[in-house]
């Protein structure tokens, strides 16, 4: 497995600073009990008025539903997410209980959801990637969807230390670079007004 450096400004929890999404996985299994382990993490997310907007539709390799999600991805992620043992869609709600007023935190609440995923992920050394490039159009009508419900990523799980050899060469390489890089704080928070 490549390890990987994350040079923090101020010291952060290790789950944080070791995590990282791999496209390549290794060929273990991930069992029924880990993905609900996970999605258990998921469902402790805080949310906008307890609403919990989430919705998740989860599959193991080797199966049905894998194959459906999987087929919902755009090419470029079928080149790489096709090693995953694992594939979920997250979707959001998005209107109100009521069904009359638009739920606009919806889509942060998924995020919450999926953060909770990933830290909990970590802690079982299970490596997950997020992507947008799904066919959400297609995604939500495979699967079911009524109007209201937005597919919004789909995510490989599996764990680190797949064989790089299954990667496009373009995809080895940012693989196996090991610095992280991230913008500094002082491009994104600000103590006052907003700054470009």
């Amino acid at each position: 497995m490549t390890e990987k450096k994350t040079p923090t400004a101020y010291e952060i929890h290790p789950l944080i600073k070791e995590r990282w999404s791999p496209r390549a996985f290794a060929e273990t299994p991930i069992t029924e009990t880990e993905i609900k382990t996970l999605l258990e993490a998921g469902r402790w997310a805080a949310s906008s008025n307890n609403l919990q907007p989430w919705r998740i539709i989860w599959g193991l390799k080797g199966t049905t539903t894998y194959d459906r999600i999987f087929e919902c991805l755009v090419a470029f992620n079928q080149s790489w997410a096709k090693g995953a043992p694992a594939l979920l869609l997250g979707a959001f709600k998005k209107d109100m209980n009521d069904g009359e007023k638009e739920n606009f935190h919806a889509l942060h609440d998924l995020g919450l959801f999926m953060g909770n995923v990933s830290i909990q992920a970590t802690s079982m050394d299970i490596a997950i990637h997020q992507m947008a490039g799904i066919d959400f159009k297609k995604a939500g009508k495979e699967f079911g969807f009524p109007d209201n419900y937005h597919v919004a990523t789909a995510i490989a799980i599996g764990r680190y230390g797949g064989n790089l050899d299954t990667l496009p060469e373009d995809l080895q390489r940012q693989e196996v670079k090991v610095t992280r890089e991230r913008k500094e704080q002082e491009a994104f928070a600000f103590n006052g007004n907003f700054k470009k």
